[in-house]
């Protein structure tokens, strides 16, 4: 039988039917699933098929004491910075005050934390009901990017209401950040091998090699993280191209709905947990993220078009 790690990451077990084609597997010793995977491991066995990516990297750079630095954590810094730094100065340019945006933004970081946190438990019920002091021992990982999003767009709305900081202009520059963040961030996953993508009976799979690897060793599995990287990286880009032009308001929803539509579809590619109607957690937030997100661009289109007017905005 092949074992194969929790597909949350750093913490847990498997605590609800994954999908792969059209079974519901429910963990390492589920027949279906040992078929599948022992299926894959015989066709290609420890040989890496040509053409494969084959990933040797130790996801633990280094170690202090009681402290890891993995490359999860270095790029999720790494996209923290450079999110946030963009994000204020596009929030800046639209005539929010500059302070009062890195005061929000730290406060957004904060409830993305939290939400990260709350929907990984949400995902992972069944195992955290029976062992409820696990909730907050964030420390040995299991995080939800979906949840970072939810809290972080909340905690910042929340904030931006208590003082006074116009929402519209600040959520532009906070979308633009939040995807540059989340795309490097990912970098950290590929490396790694979090977010176990499916078997793939292909050259062009990717192969985690390392004995300390987070991702199945030796086993050709679609490079789930990386779709969403290259994802990530067009919306930011179309975004960009965006700014200064469209009416403020336009690139956040334009943001919900093109992430949501990326996660989606390669959400078909993971190892996730099957929460309700064959879709994952991330699937069923990424229908609502679209749904609110056409709405919104629909509802905006009525009420007075996408471009911006720079003279009327900048004088409200």
């Amino acid at each position: 039988m092949v074992a194969h790690p929790p597909p949350s990451g750093r913490t847990g077990q498997w605590r609800a039917p994954h999908r792969y084609g059209g079974l519901a597997l429910h963990g390492p010793d589920d027949p279906d699933y040992c078929v599948v995977h022992t299926r894959f491991r015989l066709r290609f066995g420890t040989v890496i098929p040509l053409l494969a990516i084959s990933i040797y990297i130790d996801p633990n750079i280094f170690f202090l004491g009681p402290f890891t630095l993995s490359w999860h954590g270095l790029f999720s810094a790494i996209g923290v910075i450079a999110g946030v730094s963009l994000g204020v100065r596009i929030a800046a340019e639209a005539g929010v005050n500059e302070d009062g945006a890195y005061n929000l933004a730290l406060w957004s970081v904060a409830g993305g934390i939290v939400g990260a946190r709350l929907f990984h438990v949400w995902d992972n019920w069944g195992y955290y009901s029976t062992n409820l002091l696990q909730i907050v021992m964030i420390n040995e990982g299991g995080i939800a990017i979906y949840g970072a999003i939810v809290g972080g767009i909340l905690t910042g709305t929340i904030y931006a209401r208590m003082t006074g900081i116009d929402v519209a202009k600040m959520t532009d520059g906070g979308a633009v950040g939040l995807i540059l963040g989340q795309a490097i961030g990912r970098i950290g996953d590929v490396i790694n091998g979090e977010h176990h993508g499916l078997p793939l009976e292909s050259s062009l799979a990717v192969v985690y090699t390392h004995p300390n690897t987070l991702g199945e060793m030796g086993l050709p599995v679609h490079l789930a993280v990386g779709y969403e990287l290259v994802w990530d990286m067009l919306v930011f880009g179309l975004l960009m191209l965006l700014r200064g032009r469209a009416r403020f308001g336009v690139i956040f929803w334009l943001y919900v709905a093109l992430y949501a539509v990326g996660r989606f579809w390669i959400s078909f590619y993971r190892v996730d947990a099957i929460q309700a109607l064959g879709l994952s957690q991330a699937q069923l937030v990424a229908v609502v993220g679209v749904v609110l997100g056409v709405a919104a661009l629909g509802w905006m289109g009525l009420r007075g078009g996408y471009r911006r007017e720079p003279i009327a905005d900048l004088a409200s």
